[in-house]
């Protein structure tokens, strides 16, 4: 018998009422094969070579769906970062790229595209400031394309040019989508140390190191590791987080039989296997109540960043024992809008902005999903993506902003974003000015230990 009794009801247990699913099969797709100095030829080339490798991956995703029982969220895919396919054409504005990917999402039925991006943290190239400057255009005509721009790496820096740029980026992205409460800015990210193979939304591109299609996947399974930490309630923390551990092992190993399956269906090699914890607005699929049931009263309280630590490293340990393939992000998401847990958290004022942004240096992203005022200038916004930005600089790691100013509204007000993207408390920003710090542009350098190798 290869499964016994105790582990099919597990199992089982797992996805009827733990909402373990599969959150994510993303497809990365080459297009450098597709540029050329004619803009109209290279976007018939982007749309006739995606539609030949992902032509059936929806299709795909939902037989495997029925075969295995395994819930799959979305299906998606990503793309190499426009501004690198698009700057031959010398077009000067990219939104007909943006328009096309669009197209391309709702004809294969495809829930996002990523890769409306561009590689900026050591300086811009005349395609990167296109695609920068179509970013508020594109994100209100389209519905399924997803923009990122990576501003700085450990080893480069961060490009306080481009910082600034992007803060008057997300400012205009609100603005042309203030009917739906900034809803564009939810499709933005920026990032410091990007990942070439992360299947998550906003922020998946196809990295130019990857090969030309690969098939990754993002595991999710906040409450099933809520489920295990209830189990060693009162247990000593290295009980609790070998508890969490052994969990992720098993959550890792569906991802990885579901994605290599996936892969083989599609003809295409299996990329990574991302296992980050990503909440959703629904009750019991929350990265707080892990928090809260660690032993803290209420998200953002003292020993927060402590519990948090444990458990983000607890999944990468669990999982690079289930797969060799672990990539992507991999550990805890806490974005506010998609996490009950959160947005209870900033209701009952236990979290605040700045604990989010301690909290960011030992989890898997940044200062995600964050809706602030909407009269909150574009120097604070940048100068809020320059703080985190450098948290990923000096810390080697991967971290992004996501924030959402609301137009028309302040502090204690509601946005909603609707579906996964969930809606959020309007959360308060520092009023004191960094103006002229943000004014100033130019890098800031990397750090001394950037210099390793």
């Amino acid at each position: 018998m290869i499964f016994s009794p105790v582990e099919v009801e597990e199992t089982v247990n797992m996805f009827m009422r733990q909402k373990l699913d599969i959150r994510a099969i993303t497809m990365g797709i080459s297009l450098r094969d597709c540029a050329c100095e004619d803009g109209k030829k290279s976007r018939q080339r982007m749309y006739d070579k995606i539609m030949r490798y992902a032509g059936s991956l929806v299709q795909t995703g939902r037989d495997i769906e029925t075969e295995f029982g395994v819930p799959i969220i979305n299906k998606r895919i990503s793309v190499t970062p426009i501004a690198m396919v698009a700057e031959p054409s010398g077009e000067k504005s990219y939104v007909p790229w943006a328009q096309t990917l669009d197209k391309i999402a709702k004809e294969l039925n495809i829930d996002f595209v990523g890769g409306f991006s561009a590689l900026v943290q050591k300086g811009m190239t005349p395609g990167d400031c296109t695609l920068i400057n179509s970013i508020p255009e594109a994100l209100t005509v389209t519905d399924r394309v997803c923009a990122s721009i990576n501003l700085g790496t450990t080893k480069s820096g961060i490009n306080m040019d481009a910082v600034k740029i992007m803060g008057e980026i997300v400012k205009q992205t609100a603005e042309n989508t203030k009917d739906k409460d900034g809803l564009g800015c939810a499709k933005l990210v920026v990032f410091c140390n990007a990942p070439e193979d992360n299947p998550f939304m906003a922020g998946a591109f196809h990295g130019p190191g990857e090969g030309d299609a690969v098939l990754s996947v993002g595991v999710s399974g906040p409450g099933v590791i809520l489920a295990a930490a209830k189990e060693y309630k009162g247990k000593p923390i290295d009980e609790l987080a070998d508890g969490i551990k052994k969990m992720a092992f098993k959550v890792s190993r569906m991802g990885q039989l579901v994605g290599t399956e996936a892969a083989k269906r599609l003809g295409v090699e299996f990329g990574i296997l991302d296992l980050s914890l990503a909440p959703t607005p629904a009750v019991g699929d929350s990265v707080a109540r892990i928090l809260e049931e660690c032993g803290i009263e209420g998200a953002g309280g003292p020993g927060t960043t402590a519990a948090l630590a444990m458990l983000t490293d607890m999944v990468k340990k669990g999982g690079v024992m289930a797969s060799t393939r672990v990539g992507g992000l991999s550990g805890a998401f806490i974005p506010v809008s998609e996490d009950e847990g959160m947005i209870n958290a900033v209701k009952q004022h236990s979290i605040c902005l700045e604990k989010l942004e301690a909290m960011t240096t030992v989890c898997s992203v940044g200062l995600d999903m964050i809706a602030i005022p909407g009269d909150t200038t574009a120097t604070t916004i940048s100068g809020i993506m320059a703080d985190e930005l450098a948290i990923g600089m000096v810390n080697n790691k991967t971290t992004a902003v996501r924030l959402i100013p609301v137009p028309g509204k302040k502090e204690g007000d509601w946005a909603e974003f609707g579906g996964l993207l969930g809606g959020a408390p309007i959360m308060a920003v520092n009023k004191f000015s960094c103006a002229d710090f943000i004014n100033r542009g130019g890098r800031i350098p990397a750090p001394i230990h950037s210099f390793r190798n």
